[in-house]
């Protein structure tokens, strides 16, 4: 018990480190800068422009995290995250659509929703998800995925107006500062945590495969569904919010997992946790002075995430 309040103590302490990097380093948009530019009062900018961006960069990374987690039970693979597996970029296809469209926010998110699910529906069944398949037919599946969706989104931007493009390419490459409310992100996290928080027991039963944990009495197909459904909305919440930003969900659930173990009653809240902060410090990193322009958020992540994801994979390789 004292580690794990040490444990949790420590993640709130970097989450309200990130939190306050964010507001006294943070960076601005095009608006924001605009913004700023126009207000002398610091109250404006901390409370219209920082603020928002940080709570936007907390409630994406959580999100991610946790869908990360839910999608590594679900296909067995500590490789799943939405990003590899082609998840985001079906939720940013079709939030671009709707966008070049002119449709609100709300078709956007709805949109972004029904492709994540599609697209998570495609991984699973073609995968083999189900079957207890090879693990690299699963990442194989997620990876032709996702180069489909890059295709659908490359016809769109040429379909789009010029004038736009390069604010759908910037917005295509992870941008928290997009003037889009991040409140009902945080609403949503709530709601994962206490749904996370009464399957946890199933999720670790899930882990040692579906037949295990049948035996044991966990209704395998109702856990499955709802992990299925809240990694598909916690996603596409995401990238309604801030683009496809990439490898949250795998960078940050392996390292908590080196911390706080594999239970998912703590995993998953923990998970939470270190991913809004993650994020935070990624996005603070992404403006830090002298760097010759304002870098999106999903580029640093990439950054890290890629060369920890061939790690994984070549630890995976060698069967440790």
């Amino acid at each position: 018990m004292a580690n794990l309040v040490r444990l949790f103590s420590a993640l709130v302490a970097l989450n309200l480190l990130a939190f306050f990097l964010v507001l006294f380093l943070g960076p601005a948009s095009a608006e924001q800068a605009a913004l700023t530019l126009a207000t002398t009062d610091d109250a404006d900018l901390f409370l219209d422009v920082r603020l928002p961006r940080a709570m936007a960069g907390f409630s994406v990374g959580g999100m991610l995290a946790m869908a990360g987690v839910l999608m590594q039970v679900l296909l067995r693979t500590p490789l799943a995250e939405p990003y590899v597996l082609g998840v985001s970029g079906g939720a940013a296809a079709a939030g671009l659509g709707c966008m070049l469209l002119g449709l609100g926010s709300w078709w956007i998110s709805g949109s972004a929703l029904v492709a994540s699910l599609v697209s998570m529906a495609v991984v699973f069944l073609v995968g083999g998800g189900r079957s207890g398949a090879p693990r690299e037919r699963l990442l194989l599946t997620g990876v032709v995925l996702a180069s489909g969706w890059v295709t659908v989104i490359s016809f769109l931007l040429l379909l789009g107006p010029e004038h736009s493009v390069h604010d759908f390419l910037f917005w295509l490459m992870g941008d928290l500062g997009r003037p889009v409310s991040p409140w009902w992100g945080i609403m949503a996290l709530v709601l994962a945590v206490a749904a996370a928080w009464v399957m946890a027991p199933a999720l670790d039963l899930l882990v040692r495969g579906d037949e295990q944990a049948a035996v044991l009495g966990v209704e395998v197909h109702r856990a499955r569904m709802v992990c299925y459904i809240t990694a598909a909305l916690l996603t596409a919440l995401a990238v309604t919010l801030a683009g496809p930003v990439g490898f949250v969900g795998l960078v940050v659930p392996h390292l908590v997992r080196l911390v706080a173990g594999a239970r998912h009653r703590i995993l998953l809240p923990a998970s939470l946790l270190a991913g809004g902060a993650y994020l935070m410090l990624v996005d603070t990193l992404a403006h830090l002075p002298g760097l010759p322009a304002q870098l999106p958020v999903g580029l640093v992540s990439a950054a890290i995430g890629i060369p920890m994801f061939l790690y994984l994979l070549r630890q995976w390789g060698r069967g440790d």
